[in-house]
């Protein structure tokens, strides 16, 4: 066993003695120690690098050199050369094994179920791991009885055995992938299930995993990617939904499996009252719009309405406009201000003879705004001081 890789012969031991035979300075100020043999694992195939002490610097990365023949254990805090103690962090290592043994498992059950192979992982404990499967559909149903099967062979509790084999005996292995080496072609077996090429971490035993549950999949490029938890973090994730849930439920003054129900219908209760509000908002805006026209002055043949509505929506005074247009002789300008951008919205009858397009434009020409609309309507606006927004009415121009 290669003194770098002792991770593999023993993936539970977490702390161990070494000496430290090499310190580096590495990017960015940062110290890497180099070790005469560890049980870190560093980031590769998937999975992400443990993270521990040695002697009191923490270790924050662990990475393969170049050359492939030293692991780099990446440091904040003093180190010396020679003999040290080292810690692996047990929670990490644990949620790293659960998800990368789990990964192994659901990607053969779907393979079994569906046909579709796995090309890539990604491994993480604190966050849902990923796995692309080659295909761009996969139905409700096959992923829960892939999901189903993952989780009866879990609690068969079934041995994870990890061996070398030469090539030579590599043919006879049914292995659900080729390996990428050529020598110490090391497989990972969940008993008489799954067999695949693998240097990562695993649990001991299918039990350790504790479950798998497949949280959703999404197209990504021209594959489909799986997203799911297990372990640690599938309990932390399910106790948080419980909570939540039981908390909704208790407000609500049901039980937390009524929810979606309840939920569903308050829906359809406030998509109905969201329509009578806007019926009501439309026919009060109509009538405010009337009532404004009342205001207008009389202007070179034409009558003239101008209105500002400090910190009003600008959708509102769009449905007002909607209306004023309607009235032949009418230009209108409505202004609204939040403190920071001036919005206009200009509306022209019929018979006025004007352009309400143009004369957004000469309005908005004051303080550098844009907009847009047509002959009849039209909308912008800009960034306006206060002094700008109260004056601004006042010097309406028609061309």
């Amino acid at each position: 066993m290669n003194p770098q890789l002792l991770y593999q012969e023993d993936p539970t031991k977490l702390e161990f003695e070494a000496s430290v035979v090499e310190i580096l300075t590495l990017p960015n100020s940062r110290k890497g120690v180099v070790l005469d043999k560890t049980y870190f694992y560093p980031t590769g195939g998937g999975q992400e690098y443990d993270t521990g002490q040695i002697g009191s610097a923490r270790v924050v990365e662990v990475y393969e050199d170049e050359g492939h023949s030293n692991l780099v254990h990446v440091v904040e805090g003093e180190v010396n050369l020679g003999l040290v103690q080292a810690h692996i962090d047990a929670e990490r290592r644990l949620r790293h094994m659960q998800h990368h043994t789990a990964q192994h498992l659901l990607t053969q059950c779907l393979l079994r179920q569906t046909g579709l192979e796995t090309v890539s992982a990604n491994i993480n404990g604190y966050s849902p791991s990923t796995l692309d499967i080659v295909g761009m559909q996969i139905n409700k149903s096959d992923l829960e009885q892939a999901e189903l099967l993952a989780n009866r062979i879990i609690y068969e509790d079934r041995i994870v055995k990890t061996y070398v084999v030469s090539p030579m005996v590599l043919i006879s292995i049914p292995l659900r992938r080729p390996p990428k080496v050529t020598e110490n072609i090391r497989i990972v077996e969940i008993d008489r299930y799954d067999y695949s090429p693998c240097g990562g971490t695993h649990v001991l035993h299918t039990g350790s995993i504790g479950l798998v549950k497949v949280l959703k999949a999404e197209h990504q490029n021209d594959r489909l990617r799986i997203y799911f938890i297990a372990g640690l973090q599938a309990m932390e994730v399910f106790s948080q939904m419980y909570d939540t849930f039981s908390s909704l439920a208790n407000q609500m003054t049901i039980s937390w499996q009524d929810i979606p129900e309840v939920v569903s219908k308050q829906a359809d209760q406030l998509s109905t009252i969201q329509k009578d509000f806007q019926a009501l908002q439309q026919a009060s805006i109509r009538y405010e719009a009337h009532e404004l026209v009342v205001k207008a002055e009389e202007y070179t043949g034409i009558r003239l309405l101008r209105a500002s509505f400090e910190g009003r929506p600008v959708n509102e005074l769009r449905m007002m406009a909607e209306e004023l247009k309607q009235i032949p002789d009418l230009v209108a300008f409505l202004a609204t201000y939040d403190g920071l951008k001036l919005s206009l919205v200009v509306s022209c009858g019929e018979a006025s003879g004007r352009d309400a397009r143009q004369l957004l434009s000469l309005q908005l020409a004051i303080f550098n705004g844009r907009g847009g609309g047509d002959a009849k309507l039209a909308q912008g606006g800009g960034m306006a001081t206060d002094e700008q927004y109260r004056t601004f009415l006042q010097q309406v121009n028609l061309g």
